[in-house]
C-alpha cells in the first residue's frame, strides 16, 4: 500500500475552476474520506488521483512517485464506481478474474486469488452466476472483488454505496470498513453523506466550491469546525448560529448576547464587528434560572432524544435533549451553553476564531 500526497493541485475545465489549489496527505493504510455537497470538486479530485483526469497544475504523489501526468494504467490503483460497471456478458467469477487474466497471470494463480477474494467478500457460492440477476449488494461485492483481487497500491471509491437503499447501505458501509481493516489498504472514498464519512473515515477532507475547507480527524472536524460551512454541513441538526455585534480577544472571557454574558473559550484570537456564536444542539442546556430566554416553536420526538426549536433574540436555535423532558410549544425557557463547546466565527469571512482548545485543527485555504 502507499502514501498519497496532493500538492497545490488545481483543475480547470475551460474558464471553470473545479478544484482550487488543494493540498493534503493520505497516509499509508488510512481510510480517507473526500466529503462535500454535489459540485464541490471531490469527485474531480479523486479522478485526478486515479489518472482519469489530469491536473491543470500541481503534483500528485503515490508511494513517493510523482504521477500527475501518468495515465491510470500506470498508477497501480483500483477504482470502484457508484454504478458497479460490471461486464454483463460474464459471470461473477469471470468479472472478478478479468484484471488478472488481462495481465497474463497463469490460470492456476488466478483461480487461487479469485477464491481468496470470494471468501473474504462472501461470494464463493455465486461465482458461476450471471451478474444480471444479482442484488445491488452482491453486485457491489463483485465490483469490490474485481478491484481488490489485484492487490493495488490504493483503492479509489466514488460513492460506491450510493445506489443502495438506506438499510443495506449502512450494512455495506460496515462491511467496507471491516474489509479495509482486514487488508490494511490505503483507501480514498468520495461521499456527500456526512454520517457515512464520520462513521467510516480515519481522516476527512471537507470541500466546498473547489476549496478544501478543513482537513483532519472526524472528532476535530465535528468539535472544532474551521469555517461556518463545515459547522453547517457536519452534524444533524447542524450547529446553531446566533448573530451579534461585539468584540472578543484581548483577555476577554465572555461575550454579550442581548444583555446576557456568555463565557467563551480562553485565548481566543481577537476580532470585532459582526460575529457569529456557534453551538451544537446537544450542548444547549435548558435552565429555568438562566437569564437568556428562548420561546419554544416546535418539538420533534426521536425516541431517546427530542429536538426542540427555539426563537431567541439573536436568531432560531435547536436543542437536543432527553425525550422525557416535558416541553410545550409556546413556553419560554432559559438557555445555557457550555463554554468548552462554543465556536465563534467572523461574520464576513465565515472563518472560526481559534482558541487554545482548537489550535490543532488542520485546514487550508
Amino acid at each position: 500500500m502507499a502514501q498519497i500526497r496532493i500538492q497545490n493541485v488545481r483543475k480547470d475545465f475551460g474558464s471553470f475552476n473545479a478544484v482550487k489549489s488543494s493540498s493534503f496527505t493520505i497516509e499509508d493504510g488510512e481510510f480517507f474520506m473526500l466529503l462535500g455537497p454535489s459540485g464541490c470538486g471531490k469527485t474531480t479530485t479523486l479522478r485526478m488521483m486515479a489518472g482519469l483526469e489530469l491536473p491543470s497544475s500541481g503534483e500528485i504523489f503515490i508511494d513517493g512517485e510523482e504521477v500527475g501526468m501518468k495515465p491510470a494504467s500506470q498508477r497501480d490503483i483500483a477504482f470502484v464506481f457508484q454504478m458497479f460497471a460490471l461486464y454483463p456478458h460474464m459471470n461473477v467469477g469471470k468479472n472478478v478474474s478479468y484484471p488478472l487474466l488481462s495481465q497474463g497471470m497463469p490460470k492456476a494463480e488466478v483461480k487461487r486469488k479469485v477464491g481468496e477474494v470470494a471468501e473474504i467478500l462472501g461470494i464463493s457460492d455465486i461465482l458461476s452466476r450471471p451478474v444480471g440477476g444479482l442484488s445491488g449488494g452482491d453486485r457491489q461485492r463483485v465490483a469490490l472483488g474485481r478491484a481488490i483481487v489485484r492487490d493495488p497500491k490504493a483503492f479509489f471509491m466514488d460513492e460506491p454505496l450510493g445506489a443502495l437503499d438506506a438499510e443495506f447501505r449502512e450494512h455495506m458501509s460496515e462491511e467496507l470498513r471491516a474489509l479495509h481493516d482486514r487488508m490494511g489498504a490505503t483507501t480514498v472514498y468520495v461521499t456527500h453523506d456526512q454520517l457515512e464519512a464520520m462513521q467510516m473515515g480515519d481522516k476527512i477532507v471537507v470541500m466546498n466550491h473547489g476549496v478544501v475547507e478543513q482537513f483532519g480527524v472526524p472528532q476535530d472536524i465535528y468539535d472544532w469546525p474551521a469555517t461556518r460551512f463545515v459547522a453547517e454541513f457536519i452534524g444533524s441538526p447542524p450547529m446553531n448560529f446566533l448573530e451579534f455585534h461585539g468584540m472578543v480577544g484581548h483577555g476577554m472571557t465572555s461575550v454579550e448576547l442581548s444583555g446576557c454574558a456568555f463565557v467563551i473559550p480562553e485565548q481566543i484570537e481577537g476580532a470585532h464587528g459582526d460575529l457569529t456564536f456557534g453551538v451544537r444542539p446537544e450542548h444547549v442546556r435548558l435552565d429555568d434560572n438562566a437569564s437568556y430566554k428562548g420561546r419554544v416553536t416546535a418539538t420533534e420526538y426521536l425516541g431517546t432524544t427530542q429536538i426542540v426549536s427555539f426563537d431567541t433574540p439573536n436568531g432560531p436555535i435547536k436543542a437536543r435533549i432527553a425525550s422525557h423532558h416535558n416541553v410545550k410549544t409556546g413556553e419560554t425557557i432559559g438557555l445555557q451553553f457550555d463554554a468548552r463547546t462554543i465556536t465563534l466565527f467572523a461574520a464576513d469571512t465565515g472563518r472560526a476564531l481559534k482558541s487554545a482548545a482548537n489550535q490543532g485543527v488542520l485546514n487550508n485555504d
